[in-house]
């Protein structure tokens, strides 16, 4: 019942078009691959991300869900204004739990939290779902209230996008203490997001330690598969086996993969 609480599908372009205005092309990345490469570490549940490139138009997450069944959640991106209740249902009915949040990629240039929040969290209310934030350290602190006041679960991205920030520098406190609120998730993934590059696997042990300590009943980590963003991409083995470094107790990594995975997202 390990799950990896962040991964992506990409479908065929002639079946799932990628928005026109999107910075890349992202290649394809099938179910029945990231099965694979998670069935040696006994990864049976994922929770599929709606990335960027394609916009509001989950069908290529939803799909997936549709295959994985009782083993698949999703977070997906969606217009609040104009995402009709029988929308919704559908989705949570095929496992959608989240909708996201996105300022970190391009495509979000120029966009601040409170100018989706609130309606987004509205929606997610009313669903019981969370919303699901990705946005550099600086814009994500740009916001510490809203997020520390938010009615509904929020669950931040990639350690927080916390670039050259240290735990223990000012901006490192204000993350640590926004994820000290009870309502407030964080997901350990994608470490080369931090460093220089796809081949660095290994996230900070100190940053590491830090999250740990301030909610390890609100942790959980996502591979980041298929690595959409990286050119090169890392090693999917040695994402996975770095818990086995950091968090070497058995009761640690089972707290992390199955039981804040499932309190999260609603697993069985």
């Amino acid at each position: 019942m390990n799950c990896d609480s962040h991964v992506h599908i990409v479908g065929p372009l002639s079946r799932y078009p990628q928005v026109p205005e999107r910075t890349y092309t992202a290649a394809e990345a099938q179910l029945d691959e990231l099965q694979r490469r998670g069935s040696p570490h006994d990864i049976t549940r994922f929770v599929i991300v709606q990335p960027s490139f394609y916009g509001f138009d989950n069908a290529a997450t939803l799909d997936a869900l549709d295959r994985l069944g009782g083993e698949g959640r999703g977070v997906a991106v969606i217009d609040p204004a104009n995402t009709p209740d029988e929308a919704l249902a559908d989705m949570h009915r095929r496992g959608v739990r989240g909708l996201r949040i996105n300022l970190y990629s391009p495509l979000a240039a120029g966009r601040q939290m409170g100018d989706s929040f609130d309606a987004t969290a509205a929606v997610a209310r009313r669903m019981k779902w969370h919303v699901q934030v990705i946005a550099p350290l600086p814009l994500l602190l740009q916001s510490q209230t809203l997020l520390s006041q938010s009615p509904v679960p929020v669950v931040i991205d990639h350690y927080g996008v916390y670039g050259k920030a240290r735990p223990d520098s000012p901006e490192g406190d204000r993350l640590l203490q926004l994820l000290g609120r009870p309502h407030v998730w964080m997901k350990l993934s994608a470490p080369y997001r931090l460093d220089d590059g796809p081949m660095s696997t290994r996230p900070d042990r100190e940053w590491l330690a830090a999250l740990l300590e301030a909610a390890p009943s609100r942790c959980v980590w996502g591979s980041d598969w298929p690595h959409p963003t990286e050119s090169e991409k890392p090693d999917d083995a040695a994402l996975f086996d770095l818990l086995t470094d950091w968090a070497p107790d058995t009761a640690t990594r089972h707290r992390i993969l199955v039981d804040n995975a499932a309190i999260l997202y609603g697993f069985a």
